[in-house]
């Protein structure tokens, strides 16, 4: 007999309620962690505080928008019909008020990157009057224990799950399989990969050699070294770990590499071209 763990976890806080919920709980979290980590290095280096309120307010938009946003153009269903995994869904182009149940899940953290980019450039800009890549370097971190307790939510949420396995930590994920099969029981639930605990746990993982990085100061005096790496640790991860998770698009079944994968590539070679040249320029 196969070793296993049974998850039942229920995201709702309050029954027949679903916000608030353990998901957003979870995603909250993250966000204050980070809020503090940036704080800190803010206030290290003598930075304003009224610029560290300016960079909150555009890191929550920006991910809560960019990584809605990801997963409605990137993997969404954009008609009504059977997802991956034989479950009806809505698509977005039929019932566009889907797209602000964010409390239901559907996030992508590649969307999140993006957008993130984009109002972080802004920022540097017209706000703090720093290099683009200054900003970059000191929000890796924050970002980074940010993903691990998304990923973390995405588990209590039961899904992103991972393709079927006989390892013995593999999760029977009762609200992911059970929930458009009458009469399911756990005997007739597939074992598969905790995929969001693979993820989280990498992202942990990169959360604390950013950190070590970020700790000794003399990183920062390399423009671009702490972001590199966190391209690299962050979506190589992610590029990894979707070997063995359900592909989130309909076409992934069929590819080689799916959506998540090839969008990671480009992202994890712009993190090693970062990290070269850093360590080439610190040498001159």
């Amino acid at each position: 007999m196969n070793l296993f763990i049974k998850w039942d976890v229920d995201a709702q806080l309050i029954d027949g309620y679903s916000t608030p919920n353990l998901y957003g709980l979870l995603f909250v979290t993250g966000l204050i962690l980070g809020y503090f980590i940036i704080k800190k290095i803010y206030k290290e280096e003598g930075i304003p505080e009224a610029m560290m309120d300016k960079l909150v307010m555009y890191m929550i938009l920006s991910t809560i928008i960019g990584a809605r946003l990801g997963h409605v153009f990137f993997y969404g269903p954009y008609f009504d019909g059977l997802n991956a995994d034989g479950q009806f869904e809505q698509g977005y182009l039929s019932h566009p008020e889907n797209i602000f149940k964010i409390w239901e899940g559907g996030l992508a953290s590649h969307g999140a990157a993006v957008v993130i980019l984009i109002a972080l450039f802004y920022y540097a800009k017209k706000v703090v009057l720093k290099p683009y890549i200054w900003i970059l370097d000191r929000i890796s971190a924050p970002i980074a224990i940010a993903g691990t307790f998304i990923r973390l939510g995405n588990l209590v949420n039961h899904e992103m799950v991972g393709v079927e396995t006989n390892l013995p930590w593999g999760f029977k994920f009762m609200n992911h399989d059970c929930h458009y099969i009458d009469g399911c029981d756990w005997d007739t639930i597939p074992v598969r990969h905790p995929a969001q605990l693979y993820e989280a746990i990498c992202y942990f993982i990169s959360f604390l050699v950013l950190m070590y990085f970020i700790k000794n100061r003399k990183s920062f005096q390399q423009p671009g070294l702490v972001f590199g790496l966190f391209l690299i640790l962050i979506f190589g991860a992610r590029f990894l770990v979707e070997f063995v998770k359900i592909g989130q698009n309909d076409n992934d079944n069929q590819w080689i590499l799916n959506t998540g994968q090839l969008l990671s590539i480009p992202l994890v070679l712009a993190g090693v071209f970062l990290v070269y040249k850093a360590v080439v320029s610190n040498r001159k």
